[in-house]
């Protein structure tokens, strides 16, 4: 069983599989000013779709600082992409994780600043 923590920098750094199981049935993903999506299929999905893009180029996430209490995690961190030795984004993220009573993630609110 991974931690609150382990599960929230595992989604953070892209590894969204492994944390499927973990997401309540009715979880919301918000990124804030891009989209909102509703549900765990609709969370999955779009996981999937960036896990694709994750593999077409090479990814360096840095963890700044992780803040936790009994049902709310948030990861400050960046990533930073890179296709052919060419950076094509690096964004700073903050990323607030909040569980319900049984453990599943229920919420997650990014906050996603791209700069080149």
């Amino acid at each position: 069983m991974m931690t609150k923590t382990e599960l929230a920098k595992a989604f953070s750094t892209g590894d969204f599989e492994s944390t499927y199981k973990f997401l309540s049935d009715t979880a919301e993903w918000i990124i804030i000013e891009e989209e909102k999506f509703i549900g765990r299929q609709a969370i999955i999905d779009n996981c999937e779709q960036v896990g694709n893009y994750f593999k077409s180029v090479t990814t360096d996430f840095k963890t700044i600082d992780i803040i936790a209490d009994e049902s709310k995690v948030v990861i400050h961190g960046t990533a930073e992409f890179i296709r052919d030795n060419k950076r094509v984004s690096f964004v700073s993220a903050c990323d607030i994780y909040e569980f319900n009573v049984k453990s599943e993630i229920q919420k997650i609110t990014s906050y996603c600043i791209h700069s080149k």
